[in-house]
């Protein structure tokens, strides 16, 4: 079957992007998001979230009728959901946006419908996905009872795309399609064709899922390396990002930069999908997740100490996102590392130039956001600390001027 008429459920930094490239192949997309500001938005024609290129893309959608979103699912020939993965408890997988998304939309499936899980989940989620489904709507057929002549075919289909090069990637960028059976493989990469413009890779759901999981622990674990060391090297009074750079003369080592812990809503949480299913097996990767989670207090402890040695009480903090140039905070360990310091009694200076407001859990007397030449006056009255390596503070010589506490090498020259 043709795929005339498109829906994406959930809206966010991957779910719109993906919405709005598909809509520029001309096909008709609804975008379903419970966030009715967002809806709004986007039926403006312009977006909610930072991302290079995607506002251009979106409004060309939105004008010319192939995009338009609604909070309420609607028929369409194949649903993407694209809704958030947290966890809960103690790093337990949380999967209610995903048993939501699938209730929400269960309603409005007919026979021959395919249904794609995009978001980054445990194993075995999506034939939960499929079950929810199945509950809903006994008497239209799925996988796990019918195989290859179920009504409704059902995959995951991992994103794994860069935040800030996310219109390029999802083009550019191998898919995994995980069908729970091949006819619903093969319905999926019929999908992806219509914009994936590199390879899609078929294999089961299970290990699509599980994929993902490997790809971002991998990451992990070679970050809390870079993490490791250069708390080591703190303790010993060597320069971290000079022995890297000699390290990484040797044509088989490849070390990471290390920064002030690990965030993004992927790197920072699907290890713990890993750890939470095969606790007594995962010890690496649960062990690569608690030196990057503890990093922000390593990074703490170090400001507090320069700030007594100053006796002031004011700290300029630059960046709060969870990776250079975007405005995403999920996980952050920059906005972590601020709320330690509130905590600890001191006033805070942010430059974020990523976004206007801050964000709730910053609207507080003690953290203020102010431009860049506005931090750096009476400079010896203050701790500066960079947290984030935008491209304004690399490119910036006042800032080098005030020798900030820099947790991620963002002045350090080659």
């Amino acid at each position: 079957m043709s795929f005339d008429t498109i829906s994406v459920i959930g809206l966010g930094y991957i779910g719109l992007p993906t919405a709005a490239v598909l809509a520029s192949r001309k096909k008709k997309v609804i975008g379903i998001d419970v966030n009715q500001h967002a809806v709004d938005t986007i039926n403006r024609g312009e977006i909610h979230i930072t991302e290079p290129e995607l506002d251009i893309v979106v409004r060309a959608a939105v004008t010319e009728g192939y995009l338009r979103a609604t909070t309420q699912p609607e028929e369409a020939d194949a649903f993407l959901i694209a809704v958030p993965t947290p966890f809960k408890g103690d790093h337990e997988p949380d999967l209610s946006y995903i048993e939501s998304a699938s209730r929400s939309i269960a309603p409005v499936l007919k026979k021959g419908d395919l249904v794609i899980l995009e978001s980054t989940s445990p194993v075995g989620a999506t034939e939960q996905m499929a079950a929810w489904l199945a509950e809903t709507r006994p008497e239209l057929t799925f996988p796990k009872t019918h195989g290859e002549n179920s009504d409704i075919r059902v995959a995951h289909c991992p994103e794994r795309v860069l935040p800030g090069h996310v219109i390029r990637e999802l083009v550019e960028n191998d898919r995994v399609i995980g069908g729970m059976t091949p006819k619903c493989s093969e319905a999926a990469t019929r999908l992806y064709k219509i914009f994936v413009e590199a390879e899609c890779v078929i294999t089961t759901a299970r290990t699509a899922e599980m994929a993902k999981l490997t790809e971002n622990s991998f990451r992990d674990v070679n970050i809390a390396f870079a993490n490791e060391l250069s708390i080591i090297c703190d303790k010993l009074d060597i320069n971290i990002w000079e022995l890297i750079r000699l390290a990484n003369r040797h044509p088989r080592v490849n070390i990471l930069q290390p920064g002030p812990g690990v965030g993004g809503h992927c790197i920072a949480v699907d290890p713990w999908f890993i750890v939470s299913q095969t606790p007594n097996e995962a010890r690496l990767i649960r062990s690569a997740r608690e030196v990057n989670d503890s990093k922000p207090d390593s990074v703490v402890d170090a400001i507090v100490a320069h700030a007594e040695t100053l006796t002031t009480k004011q700290i300029v903090c630059f960046g709060a996102a969870y990776k250079p140039d975007i405005d995403d905070m999920r996980e952050s360990p920059a906005l972590k590392i601020i709320l330690k310091l509130v905590h600890l009694g001191y006033e805070i200076l942010l430059v974020e130039p990523n976004i206007r407001i801050l964000p709730e859990i910053l609207n507080i007397a003690a953290c203020r956001l102010v431009p860049l030449d506005a931090s750096l006056e009476s400079a010896g009255d203050k701790v500066f600390a960079i947290l984030v390596g935008h491209r304004e503070f690399k490119s910036s010589d006042s800032l080098k001027a005030v020798c900030p506490l820099d947790f991620c090498g963002a002045l350090e020259q080659e």
